[in-house]
Order: structure tokens, then sequence, then C-alpha cells
């Protein structure tokens, strides 16, 4: 069990690089104005974005056996909770694809900005992870 604990924290710490990068990535793709550095961040965003989610899938995995198969967190709210805050952070990790498919097309309406702030919404979920799977409030 300890061996599937530290590949499901390698992979979630992994996948939440791409979750920090990518935004920024956003961030100067809003600002610039070059085409030729635009294209340059498109093909760095696109490789992270198929990069990260192939993170999630093996973080996800490992999670799901250490509930199911070892009980981890079996009628404990904490979990419930946690469970919640990944089902919202894959919604987030789909949302930065559909940002990526705008910035492609040229529809991006967002300021640099507005991914600034959206940047920081997988720092709160990560602190919220965290929490629930360590302290175990509930």
């Amino acid at each position: 069990m300890l061996w599937i604990k530290a590949f499901h924290i390698v992979f979630i710490a992994s996948w939440f690089a791409g979750l920090f990068y990518l935004p920024r990535i956003f961030v100067n793709l809003a600002m610039e104005t070059d085409p030729n550095a635009t294209q340059r961040l498109l093909l760095m965003a696109r490789k992270l974005y198929r990069f990260m989610t192939m993170l999630a899938v093996p973080a996800l995995a490992f999670g799901l056996v250490l509930w199911l198969y070892y009980g981890i967190g079996r009628q404990s709210g904490w979990l419930h909770a946690k469970l919640l805050i990944v089902v919202l952070l894959l919604g987030y990790h789909h949302a930065c694809g559909r940002l990526l498919r705008k910035f492609e097309t040229g529809q991006n309406t967002h300021s640099h900005r507005w991914y600034r702030y959206f940047n920081e919404v997988p720092v709160l979920g990560l602190l919220a992870a965290v929490i629930l799977a360590v302290v175990k409030p509930f």
C-alpha cells in the first residue's frame, strides 16, 4: 500500500505542475502580439496539456486503488469532501483544454489579468485536498 501511496503522490504532484503552469502560458498568450511567439506558446500549451492529461490518469487510478481496494477513507467525511475537490479539479483541467482550443481558434475573450486569477484556482484546490487528506477534519 505504501508504494501505491507514493506513486499517487508523485503523479498528483506532476499533474499539479501542469495545472499550475498551463494557465501561466495562457497569461502570456493573452498578452502576446507577435504571431511567431503565439505559435510557439500554443505549441508549448498543447504539449503540456497532453502531458498533464497523461499524468492525471495514473494519479486518479492510484487514488481509486487506495480508496476501493485498500479502503482508505471509507465511511469518512473527509474523503467525500476530497473527492468533490478532485471532481472540481478535473473540471478545471477540462476548462483548461477548452480555453486552449479557444486560443487555437483565435476566439479567446479573456484578458491576461483574468488568467492570472484563473491560475490561482489549483492552488486553492491543492490546499483543500492536502488539508483534508492530512488533517482529516471530519
